[in-house]
């Protein structure tokens, strides 16, 4: 690690100062202006940001509270103490815990030595990750339950990797680049959070999980993976008999636990991937109306018109 970034870290924030002089509890005000401890990301981020990082406050209990956010913490050196959901969990240098918005935990007073990173992500930042995961796999399914379902049950990845020094290079880096910013920042970011998480897939044997085990919950994961991947042509009737189930019960589930239709989900399926190839292709539009699987570019130009307030082509200049 870069040494004036090293030096930061370990250095006492103004927060941990005002601990050390006497402030016994945690100024909830700093996390939330709600009256539970829900610590909101607005307070953490700065607008229009979907990631950022932050040094926990060490020499306090931090009491029960959730996020509206994703959550992971980093162990750079020492340790750190959790209470997830009621189960104690030590961390040991170099080991990571994704924990989604719906979790409850607590974190013990951290020592002046333990140095943890938390990076505080909006779920939107992981919209474009999902494109190029494969499905069947741990983290792919604890991104799709949290970006796409309505489910409200805690869940966590804690991933035993300190051995792995690529891994540990990549979080290094993500830290150095969220540092130090620049003009290109934000792009490396994306690119590198992307890496990991493809390095943590690989290394899916050294991960402990928890959610609750839901039966419904896995036919919508279903569903939505179905739709991430066959967007272009997908249809209810298809995934309905691919799961085995009447598509009017598919249908009332994926309403109750999305809050949309199948058609709909569908739909932002395909406009958000219009928007990814407005962004980095130069593809003419009417050729990113067929590869995304509407055969009217009338009917795509006035629902992209309706979501974004500008035409495909404007969205381009803008972007």
């Amino acid at each position: 690690m870069n040494k004036d970034i090293h030096d930061k870290l370990i250095a006492l924030t103004d927060e941990e100062q005002r601990i050390i002089n006497g402030e016994y509890e945690v100024n909830k005000s700093l996390y939330t202006d709600n009256g539970q401890f829900i610590i909101d990301s607005n307070k953490l981020l700065g607008k229009d940001e979907l990631i950022d990082i932050r040094k926990h406050t060490r020499f306090i209990h931090f009491p029960k509270h959730k996020h509206n956010y994703i959550e992971i913490n980093y162990v750079y050196q020492g340790s750190l103490t959790e209470i997830i959901d009621g189960k104690d969990i030590t961390l040991q240098k170099g080991e990571l815990v994704f924990l989604n918005q719906y979790i409850t935990h607590e974190i013990e007073a951290a020592k002046e030595e333990c140095i943890i990173i938390n990076f505080i992500i909006k779920p939107e930042f992981f919209d474009y990750i999902l494109g190029f995961l494969e499905n069947d796999n741990i983290i792919s399914s604890f991104l799709i339950t949290t970006l796409y379902t309505n489910y409200k049950e805690g869940e966590y990845l804690y991933f035993k990797v300190s051995h792995n020094k690529k891994i540990q290079s990549l979080v290094e880096r993500i830290i150095t680049e969220l540092y130090t910013s620049s003009v290109m920042s934000k792009a490396t970011i994306k690119l590198l959070v992307g890496l990991l998480i493809v390095e943590l897939v690989k290394n899916s044997q050294d991960v402990e999980t928890y959610s609750v085990d839901n039966y419904e919950k896995m036919l919508i994961i279903q569903c939505l993976k179905y739709i991430n991947e066959f967007y272009q042509k997908g249809n209810l009737f298809e995934i309905s008999k691919e799961l085995k189930q009447p598509h009017y019960k598919l249908s009332k589930l994926i309403k109750k636990h999305t809050k949309k239709t199948f058609k709909e989900l569908l739909q932002e399926k395909k406009l958000s991937k219009a928007v990814e190839l407005l962004k980095v292709t130069e593809y003419p539009i009417v050729k990113i109306i067929d590869l995304i699987g509407y055969e009217n570019p009338t009917y795509f130009y006035k629902i992209f018109k309706s979501k974004y307030g500008v035409t495909p082509k404007e969205y381009r200049e803008k972007n």
